[in-house]
């Protein structure tokens, strides 16, 4: 009897140590890998869009503008003088502004200031 007592009382400890797990399988899914994964995905298709004269912001914090883009290398010109223009991987861009969205904000801009 007492046996019986004991192997029940494991067999629950087991289930909850169990269901502990996947509850905490379950947390770093939805609060840290799927996330993570949403932006990977957002920035894929960012980096996939890219167009020539698309403004954008480096890693490095450098603004300029696309002017031609290959495979996986994009050259950006940098500057208004014309002068500095540096091939860099697609990856290295973290922001892209199309020319639309900027006229787009010029004009709420002055809509506001009305």
């Amino acid at each position: 009897m007492i046996l019986a007592t004991a192997n029940a009382g494991a067999a629950g400890g087991y289930a909850s140590m169990i269901l502990s797990f996947v509850l905490m399988i379950a947390f770093l899914y939805f609060f840290m890998i799927r996330p993570q994964q949403k932006e990977q995905k957002k920035k894929n298709a960012m980096l996939s869009a890219l167009e020539v004269g698309d403004t954008v912001l480096t890693t490095s914090g450098f603004y300029g503008t696309i002017i031609d883009i290959s495979d996986d290398t994009v050259i950006v010109e940098f500057g208004s003088n014309k002068n500095c223009r540096i091939p860099m991987q697609r990856a290295a861009i973290s922001v892209v502004e199309k020319p639309e969205d900027s006229i787009k904000q010029v004009e709420d801009k002055k809509e506001k200031k009305k």
